[in-house]
């Protein structure tokens, strides 16, 4: 069976840290660009951050620039997503999702079922 799933959420004060990661079965990670997004409560799913299947190639929304940072070890198939000065406005389920291309958050292939991240005092 192919799936993604994604670990690291929790509950974390403003300013914390957390790193999520996201793990493959049943696929070989190496082939795709992953995708991090994010659905906060009451609002559109949105991209976080991407990179691109040999790691050489990354992107970050405007809200991740210079806070979070992706990753991957092929060799572990799994991805992650470093996310330093969590604000509360970060709060949201936190999806992985892989595509054969780049990106796109209506085009990915396989997606995972998501962790909840908390960002409160």
């Amino acid at each position: 069976q192919l799936q993604l799933v994604e670990s690291g959420g929790g509950l974390v004060q403003p300013g914390g840290s957390l790193r999520l990661s996201c793990a493959a079965s049943g696929f070989n990670l190496d082939y795709y660009a992953i995708g991090w997004f994010r659905q906060a409560p009451g609002k559109e799913r949105e991209g976080v951050s991407c990179i691109s299947s040999s790691g050489g190639r990354k992107h970050y929304a405007d809200s991740a620039t210079g806070r979070f940072t992706i990753s991957r070890d092929n060799a572990k198939n799994t991805v992650y997503l470093q996310m330093n000065s969590l604000k509360p406005e970060d709060t949201a389920v936190y999806y992985c999702a892989a595509a054969m291309s780049w990106c796109h958050l209506h085009d990915m292939d396989y997606w995972g079922k998501g962790t909840l991240v908390t960002v409160s005092s």
